[in-house]
Parts: structure tokens; C-alpha cells; sequence
């Protein structure tokens, strides 16, 4: 009888659990699948719009930078970390926003950078004042149109992301500075001297875990300080337990997104 009860206990929550996984599965569907094409080349995405969306209206434009394990042609990786924080049902309401989340190919970055595997951490050396990569190429084209659409908030443009996009997201803004009202990264890292370019008095909020053994800690300390040393407001947070996956910290921060959304151009 008591293995029968456990045997029963074990498939009623091994059911919910499935049962909340398809219903998780399903809320990813909110983000849309679509494609951008450019001299040949193609972007996968996905993009969330605002419930009740109207052309009519103008809303806030979220760009989100996944990691290097997200990359592929599946356009569904790339949601696995921080795309639940933007289906909310409290934070759809509260903050309304278009939401971007492209994916890169296996063979691509986000940022120019060569990474040197065969030691823990891994070693960077950054290579961000040359051309871009292709897939941040098409990004930053993919930005451009959508921000030239008339439901864009144009003052409200904001980029973030996490480990290669965290590198992505500090290449972008030294690329595009005029672009994004804020931004923030994610267990990254840059080479510091784009920090000059940036715009002035550029609010980034800034993440890594302690006890990293991917991406140094390091390299978002050098940035954060050499952003305020540029002029720009750089706010670091460090998590001393955390290894490379302090995105989930990030994206547990209860304050990010009322931080994100209240930051403006020309304010």
C-alpha cells in the first residue's frame, strides 16, 4: 500500500510538472517567430509585442542578447533565460514594451572578440573597434528599422544581455551610442577603452557572479569603472556565491525592470 501511495504521489507531480513545462512552453509562443533579411543574410527572432498592441500607440523597444549556449538556426533557443521576466502577467501590464530576441548561429558572436577555451577562465581578447561580426551587423540593422517604425518610443530603446551578449550589449552601445536610453550586462566583459565613445552619462546596470570560472568577474569591474570614469552612470552588481549563471540573480532583481523602463533619452 505505502509503495502503491508513493508510486501515486511520484505521477501526480511528475504530471503537474509536465503540465507546467507545456504551459511555459506555450507563454514562449507570445514571443513570435520572424526572419530578417539582409544582402543575403538572414536573422532569426523572436519578438513580443504589448497586449492589446496598437500601431497607434508608442512603445518602449527591448533588445535581449542571449549566451553563446543559446546560439543555433532553431529560433527558440535564445528564450531559455530572461524572456519569462517579459511575460510576466504584472510586468506586461506595467510595462507595456516591444521585445527582441534574436539568435546568432552556431559559427557567430556577438561581439568581436577571440576566446581562448583551453584554460579556465577562458581568455579574451576583445577586438570591438573593428567591423562587427555578421550577426551583430544584422542586428544593429534590424534595430534601425524597428526604431524607425512609428509605435516605437524612440527616447525608450534598451539593450541588455548575458555572458556573449553581455559582450554584445557593451560592443552595441560603443557601435550604436546614440541608440539606447540604457542597458544592461550580464556576466561580460569589453575592452575598456570603447567606454570613451559611449554616450554621455549612459545608465548601464552592470552583473557578475563572484565565483565565475567563465568569464572573469574582472572584466565588468574594469568596465563599470571605466564607464563612470568616461562620464558615463554604470551601476555594478556583484553576486559572491555565483558562478557563471548569475543571470538568474539578474533577472531576479525586482528593480531591474522599474529601473530599466524609467531611464529616458534627453532626460
Amino acid at each position: 500500500m505505502k509503495n502503491k501511495l508513493n508510486y501515486s504521489i511520484f505521477i501526480f507531480f511528475f504530471l503537474m510538472l509536465m503540465q507546467s513545462v507545456s504551459v511555459f512552453a506555450q507563454d514562449k509562443e507570445a514571443f513570435l517567430r520572424e526572419t530578417f533579411i539582409s544582402g543575403g543574410d538572414t536573422l532569426n527572432y523572436r519578438i513580443l509585442y504589448p497586449e492589446n498592441f496598437s500601431e497607434a500607440e508608442e512603445y518602449p523597444l527591448v533588445l535581449v542578447l542571449h549566451g553563446a549556449g543559446e546560439r543555433g538556426d532553431n529560433n527558440e533557443a535564445q528564450l531559455v533565460h530572461g524572456s519569462d521576466i517579459f511575460l510576466k502577467t504584472e510586468n506586461r501590464e506595467d510595462f507595456p514594451a516591444v521585445v527582441i530576441f534574436p539568435q546568432a548561429p552556431k559559427d557567430d558572436y556577438w561581439a568581436k572578440v577571440e576566446v581562448k577555451r583551453d584554460t579556465m577562465p577562458f581568455q579574451f581578447d576583445f577586438k570591438n573597434t573593428e567591423a562587427p561580426t555578421k550577426s551583430l551587423k544584422l542586428v544593429m540593422e534590424l534595430m534601425e528599422e524597428m526604431v524607425a517604425q512609428d509605435f516605437v518610443q524612440e527616447n525608450q530603446v534598451y539593450v541588455g544581455g548575458l555572458s556573449m551578449g553581455g559582450m554584445g550589449t557593451f560592443e552595441i552601445l560603443y557601435k550604436k551610442p546614440e541608440m539606447f536610453a540604457a542597458a544592461f550586462a550580464i556576466c561580460g566583459g569589453a575592452n575598456p577603452e570603447i567606454a570613451s565613445e559611449y554616450r554621455k552619462g549612459l545608465p548601464i546596470w552592470i552583473f557578475h557572479g563572484e565565483k565565475d570560472d567563465v568569464v572573469p568577474p574582472h572584466l565588468s569591474k574594469t568596465m563599470a569603472r571605466e564607464i563612470n570614469h568616461q562620464g558615463g552612470n554604470a551601476k555594478l552588481s556583484l553576486y559572491p556565491e555565483d558562478n557563471h549563471n548569475s543571470w538568474d540573480s539578474a533577472f531576479s532583481e525586482p528593480y531591474l525592470l522599474p529601473w530599466l523602463f524609467s531611464q529616458k533619452l534627453n532626460d
